[in-house]
């Protein structure tokens, strides 16, 4: 059975959990592998998930179908590394069609951009509109230091033919401790030279790496009145339905966003939901909160199970996360690695 010859989801109610927030976006990994080795993100040597626990694409396809009957609006698939899966473009021109319906207003992913130059045209022609390349550094030397073993003129070549493509791009940065935060000023003006938005992250304590995290950890906070020093930034209300906040630098014209899970959580107006490439959905990226829509999905052929597994899901979902950083808790907060849960 192809992808496309999926019965389509079963319309059902909007989501919302306990504290009235609706849900509208799911992320999705479709693998938890990856072709770089990112020290913030995973050990040199990490063990990955079996393929035979991973779910199909059928059934991935299946289970963001069902999502949208619900009223997600947004659907990001995530890794890993999403290109790595074997025939991932099946998947994404399958989920195009709720573009067309109109039942999904974007389509999208997160890369880190070393095979996106094969990728893109694809990718445009079925209704990506606009992407995230993960880039924490314009060094080829500190890239391969990061990756490990990463090749930044594949990125490059990557984010052009995303460009060429038509496909609008936003480089995603963590902040990294002694290593890339003196570099942030030159990677925002070259984004902005490019009509690329920056989006700096916080490392964030997700999984054993191998060593602690507070001397990576640099507070978003810090950075932004450094770079107040030297420009103007002025607050946006712009909402592109993550966990960003932005600001205008006038001095380049172009968009610097803050993601601080870290200093200021910005939880209050979450509307995300992550399922992982075995179909376990996390309600919030920062608890150990898991609920298994494998065996619902697996179950049975039409979608009263899942939807119910769905519900009880989203009626857990807390507050917010409880990331905490410090001398006294440099540990993993959850568990999971990032590259399982998806980024």
């Amino acid at each position: 059975m192809s992808v496309t010859d999926l019965i389509p989801a079963q319309t059902s109610s909007a989501m919302t959990d306990p504290f009235g927030r609706r849900i509208s976006y799911l992320r999705v990994s479709v693998t938890d592998r990856c072709d770089l080795r990112c020290f913030y993100c995973m050990s040199e040597d990490m063990t990955f998930l079996p393929k035979a626990d991973l779910l199909t694409l059928e059934e991935l396809d299946r289970l963001c179908s069902a999502f949208i009957a619900r009223g997600v609006t947004k659907l990001r698939l995530t890794g890993g590394e999403p290109l790595v899966r074997r025939n991932v473009m099946g998947l994404v021109r399958s989920l195009s069609r709720h573009l067309k319906t109109g039942a999904l207003k974007e389509l999208t992913l997160t890369t880190n951009g070393s095979l996106l130059s094969k990728y893109a045209d694809e990718l445009a022609d079925c209704g990506v509109k606009r992407i995230n390349v993960s880039l924490d550094t314009l060094d080829a030397t500190k890239f391969k230091t990061i990756t490990r073993w990463g090749d930044i003129s594949k990125v490059m070549a990557g984010i052009d033919a995303a460009q060429a493509a038509g496909i609008a791009v936003k480089i995603n940065a963590v902040a990294l401790k002694n290593l890339n935060e003196d570099e942030i000023p030159a990677l925002m003006e070259w984004a902005h030279g490019r009509d690329m938005a920056l989006t700096l992250i916080e490392v964030m304590p997700m999984g054993d790496i191998g060593e602690g995290r507070i001397d990576q950890y640099v507070p978003l906070s810090l950075l932004r009145s450094r770079l107040a020093n030297n420009y103007t930034l002025t607050d946006l209300s712009d909402d592109t339905g993550g966990p960003a906040r932005y600001v205008r630098v006038a001095e380049t014209g172009g968009k610097l966003g803050f993601i601080t899970p870290m200093t200021h959580n910005f939880c209050e107006s979450c509307n995300r939901v992550r399922i992982t490439c075995t179909g376990t959905i996390h309600t919030c990226l920062g608890h150990e909160d898991a609920s298994d829509l494998r065996k619902p999905l697996r179950a049975s052929t039409d979608n009263d199970l899942l939807n119910a597994t769905i519900d009880r899901a989203i009626g857990t979902k807390p507050k917010g996360h409880d990331f905490i950083i410090d001398r006294r808790n440099n540990r993993p907060s959850v568990s999971r690695h990032m590259s399982v849960t998806g980024g």
